[in-house]
């Protein structure tokens, strides 16, 4: 399918010559492999995303506007992205055009005294937090990396944040925002819809930002963000956030505010007790996340030696596993998660490090020897603080993906940890299409909501995209796995969104949705959503990453 020659021809006048294409090798480079984010097809089998008609690159909210309109002329469906993390950022139709974001990747305004910044789509977290640092500030960012969009994150694609227990989810940060909807209207929200600059969204009343985001957003599928305010909070750092080391084990330089620690404990019933006393200690948890366990419950320890030495390499791994010191403090890891204090003066980190280490003796927990040493310690601080090796994802066999997906209290969300690993394991032992790990491969936020409140965990689980047998293996091992997270209240992650794309890389129909989403226990939020596209994308020029389901009254 391509574009007529007079349609191309608008479009071009809206943005320049330089930044439309239709050439499809081009388009190519806009397509995903159905590899990964819950589809797990792998590049062997050639199925992507569809290419599409063209991809355009807009520089402005105008030229924005126009194009949103120009589709709604000729029915052309379209979705903007930042930075195409997983096949929820490309378009799901033959008939429609990408709009790659990257031109508009300005920091516009950064208030050091009401502590926000106002961004563009493609400013990405480590470009915001490296500029806030320099003024004493820093910002959320999401589990997917610092390589992503902190406008996408608040506005279109939520995302769970290591950072959320201290400075908030990136959706909770959201202050006031421009968005081009769908019908080609732009609206301004709160105070910057007043003229008042961008410093508050919402008034007294009922808020919108749970019409274009709720709780994990519409995926681009509603209009475009062009612009948005972000919420920051302190940072207690050096402002040029200095570095050491040789590539790739880099680390942070200490500094005396700022201490990092694993913590670990004997049960997971101690672990949630230890955690509930973390919430309620008032320490800061700056930071607090459960992360290295994402290469695996028995092989952690290894890797972590392995990356914080330049001079080994994944070769070295099965030696590393045979050394009985190693396993020893490896095993001292099994129930961890890592924690950032950050204190404001001397004082202070004193104190909340000493609440610390009476929290952990009175819940029988330890800081994990491993981490302690000064190395491994401070190349710990530099990943957390800027979670930019999001490549460690893949290092296994070159692909990964996240399963089951429990959220809760830790009372509720702890002992579901171990069925599910148990679980895993078993599939590991008697199968070798997934990485052996150790059942466990559970990461996830150890709190949020500013302060506590819940859990997050999802469970890594790493394959070969490039290799038949492997992908095939891991895809029935999906298929299981989310029938058993259903049946046992551990989520579906590995499938939440079968429901928007199908395996061949294109939207699923709407008839095949609303099977889906009539049979929800609480059909009526997919109606309401229904109701909000028909108002705002009358010509569902959208994709099916907005989930609805037509009344039948």
């Amino acid at each position: 399918m391509e574009l007529a020659k007079e349609i191309y021809k608008e479009f071009e006048d809206i943005v320049g010559a330089n930044n439309i294409s239709d050439d499809p090798v081009i388009l190519e480079t806009y397509v995903t492999p159905m590899a990964q984010s819950q589809h797990h097809m792998g590049p062997v089998y050639g199925v992507t995303t569809p290419p599409g008609v063209a991809v355009l690159m807009p520089g402005n909210t105008e030229e924005v506007q126009s194009i949103i309109k120009l589709c709604n002329k000729y029915r052309i469906k379209y979705k903007a992205s930042s930075t195409f993390w997983t096949s929820r950022g490309n378009i799901s139709d033959d008939y429609a055009i990408t709009l790659d974001m990257r031109r508009m990747d300005r920091i516009l305004e950064i208030n050091e005294k009401n502590q926000y910044a106002v961004i563009e789509p493609y400013v990405i977290g480590a470009t915001l937090q490296a500029e806030v640092m320099k003024v004493g500030l820093n910002t959320s960012i999401i589990g997917a990396g610092s390589s992503c969009s902190p406008l996408a994150s608040a506005c279109a694609n939520g995302g769970p944040s290591p950072f959320a227990l201290y400075g908030g989810l990136l959706r909770e940060n959201l202050i006031a925002f421009e968005w081009v909807m769908p019908n080609g209207e732009i609206f301004r929200s709160g105070s910057l819809g007043s003229g008042l600059g961008w410093f508050c969204d919402d008034g007294p009343g009922p808020g919108l930002r749970g019409l274009m985001m709720a709780g994990s957003g519409s995926m681009g599928a509603m209009g475009v963000f062009t612009k948005c305010a972000i919420k920051l909070f302190p940072w207690p750092g050096s402002p040029d956030f200095p570095t050491e080391g040789i590539v790739p084990a880099y680390k942070a330089v200490p500094t005396p505010f700022i201490k990092g620690h694993t913590v670990a404990w004997p049960t997971w019933e101690t672990y949630a007790n230890g955690l509930y006393r973390i919430w309620d200690g008032d320490i800061c948890g700056y930071y607090s996340h459960r992360q290295y366990t994402m290469f695996g419950r028995d092989l952690k320890a290894a890797m972590i030696k392995i990356l914080t030495d330049p001079t080994r390499t994944l070769s070295d791994l099965e030696e590393l596993l045979k050394d009985p010191e190693l396993k020893r403090r490896n095993e001292e890891m099994t129930r961890d998660f890592q924690l950032i204090l950050a204190g404001m003066t001397q004082r202070d980190i004193d104190w909340q490090e000493k609440v610390l280490d009476k929290i952990l003796s009175e819940t029988g927990g330890w800081k994990a020897s491993l981490m302690e040493e000064p190395d491994i310690r401070d190349w710990s601080l530099l990943f957390l603080l800027r979670l930019g090796h999001k490549n460690l994802n893949f290092v296994f066999a070159g692909g990964y993906e996240g399963g089951f997906g429990i959220v809760g209290i830790p009372d509720y969300s702890c002992p579901k940890v171990e069925i599910a690993t148990e679980f895993k394991r078993k599939w590991e032992q008697e199968h070798d299409s997934i990485a052996a790990a150790g059942g466990d491969c559970m990461m996830g936020g150890m709190g949020g909501f500013g302060g506590g409140g819940t859990t997050a965990w999802e469970s890594f689980t790493h394959f070969d995209s490039g290799d038949r047998k492997s992908v095939e293996g891991t895809y029935q091992y999906f298929e299981t796995s989310s029938k058993f997270g259903i049946e046992n209240d551990l989520g579906a992650m590995e499938r939440m969104y079968s429901i928007s794309r199908r395996d061949d890389g294109y939207g699923v129909s709407k008839e095949d949705q609303e099977k889906k989403t009539s049979a929800s226990p609480q059909p009526l939020v997919y109606e309401y959503q229904w109701k909000i596209r028909e108002f705002l994308d009358p010509n569902y020029l959208g994709d099916a990453y907005y989930v609805t389901l037509e009344p039948k009254i």
